[in-house]
């Protein structure tokens, strides 16, 4: 068992304390992060004279050979015989180049170590999830410039209500994955100072130029305070919350394709490649991948409470329970970027019923506002308008028929206000045509947020 603290101790850790102590075998994905911050430090220990020319390239060398070698499979990181990776990287260098290696982690602890490590992680996978938060508006807005004019039926509290479009409905998600996008550059932004040269938890006495380091690490500025940086834990827990909201969006619309996906709505056809057979009824295609994004988006609010809960407790600075970050926190971004590709690629495969969706949005009375308007229109006092509408709508139902389906008679047995024009002011056409305002459903109006959605995408293109 390879350990770096050995030497107060008078017999060997127990093998299920070792077990139970080590990380190794989820933080063996920091790797190459650690292999990057080691790198760095001890470049600048170089710069500071604390470490020789000679020394320093020898160091460096072993480092990224250590991670070429793991990487091309030439070498294995032996979970039985190592705590963590720092562990590993360690002793594989003093291995291969002797004494220089034991001078590496001169003016650092661990606990700055894998502060530095999770979070040149974190920044990654933040990075990451932006772009496939990118792709997937880009799916999105191209759905939008498509079906500008594929009406459908808009709901509240899951009943029909006015008529839309889907260009319009798929607009509701692109503002929400913005959102997302715009929440991934906040933490970019929050956890842009880099932990290393904090110490264990007091700093150092060695002469560290902490902010030469941080910009080798690619970093905006060092930390300010040298407890708080190795007990810090916010920006992961922020990330975490920003991922559960990115779930949570990519669940509510899994859950209208599913619905869309139905037999009783029949809105939408899932591609063969998304979909899945039953083993008993051969009838069967199910929306598994939806129902699986919709499902794992409690795997990772599970994620987010537990660290929560992990931290509320804890006095500065470094405690071991906060090792329990990086296994929750690896299944979520796996999760989510997982998620995330998959449900793109779903939606770029559906297949829009338009003509199931237009009779839809005309059966549900979803002109019923429209109509109430045109008799406004007419000098009827608006409520007095949604009375006469209501008793219309009652009047329908009994007949078992729809508002403009219905004979001029018949509208003019309810009120003599109406007049053969109403037919043409109720139309699915002109109930989504006259809502011009910014954020409606008119063509106008969708095509001008369109463009402005795809100069945010172009423009992201040129940054």
């Amino acid at each position: 068992m390879a350990q770096l603290w050995g030497g107060r101790f008078t017999k060997e850790t127990d093998r299920k304390v070792f077990a139970f102590n080590a990380s190794i075998g989820f933080d063996r994905r920091l790797l190459p992060q650690d292999i990057q911050g080691s790198i760095a430090h001890v470049i600048m220990l170089a710069r500071q004279g604390i470490l020789s020319p000679t020394e320093k390239k020898q160091i460096c060398d072993g480092l990224a050979g250590i991670l070429r070698d793991v990487e091309e499979g030439l070498l294995d990181i032996d979970q039985e015989a190592f705590e963590d990776i720092h562990s590993f990287v360690e002793a594989k260098l003093i291995e291969r180049i002797g004494e220089p290696g034991k001078k590496m982690h001169t003016g650092r602890s661990r606990n700055d170590q894998v502060a530095l490590d999770m979070r040149l992680y974190t920044r990654q996978v933040v990075l990451e999830v932006d772009v496939l938060l990118k792709e997937l508006l880009e799916g999105i807005l191209d759905t939008m410039e498509e079906h500008i004019e594929t009406y459908m039926p808009g709901f509240t509290h899951l009943q029909k209500a006015q008529p839309t479009t889907l260009a319009h409905h798929y607009g509701a998600y692109f503002e929400m994955f913005r959102r997302d996008r715009q929440r991934m550059s906040d933490i970019c932004r929050r956890m842009d100072a880099c932990p290393l040269g904090a110490g264990a938890l007091a700093g150092t006495t060695y002469p560290l130029d902490r902010g030469y380091v941080a910009g080798l690490l690619g970093f905006a500025q060092p930390t300010r305070n040298s407890m708080d940086s190795v007990a810090d834990r916010d920006y992961l827990i922020e990330f975490l919350a920003a991922l559960s909201t990115v779930m949570m969006h990519l669940s509510r619309f899994c859950e209208e394709i599913i619905l869309w996906n139905s037999n009783e709505y029949q809105f939408v056809e899932i591609d063969d490649a998304f979909s899945t057979g039953s083993s008993i009824m051969p009838q069967k295609k199910n929306p598994d991948i939806a129902e699986l994004v919709r499902g794992k988006t409690g795997r990772v609010y599970g994620a987010l409470m537990a660290l929560l809960t992990t931290m509320k407790g804890l006095p500065l600075a470094y405690n071991k329970d906060m090792q329990e970050d990086k296994e929750v926190a690896f299944d979520a971004f796996d999760t989510v970027k997982d998620c995330l590709e998959l449900f793109g690629g779903m939606l770029k495969t559906l297949r829009f019923k338009k003509e199931r969706m237009a009779a839809s949005a005309m059966n549900g009375f979803t002109n019923a506002t429209d109509a109430a308007d045109y008799l406004v229109g007419r000098g009827v006092p608006f409520r007095d308008a949604h009375g006469i509408i209501g008793r219309l709508v009652l009047y329908c139902i009994e007949k078992g028929t729809s508002i403009d389906a219905l004979s001029l008679e018949e509208l003019q047995g309810i009120s003599d206000v109406f007049q053969a024009d109403v037919y043409d002011a109720i139309s699915l056409k002109a109930c989504v045509e006259r809502r011009l305002t910014l954020g409606g459903p008119g063509t106008l109006a969708m095509r001008e947020v369109i463009a402005q959605n795809r100069a945010y995408l172009m423009q992201e293109d040129r940054d």
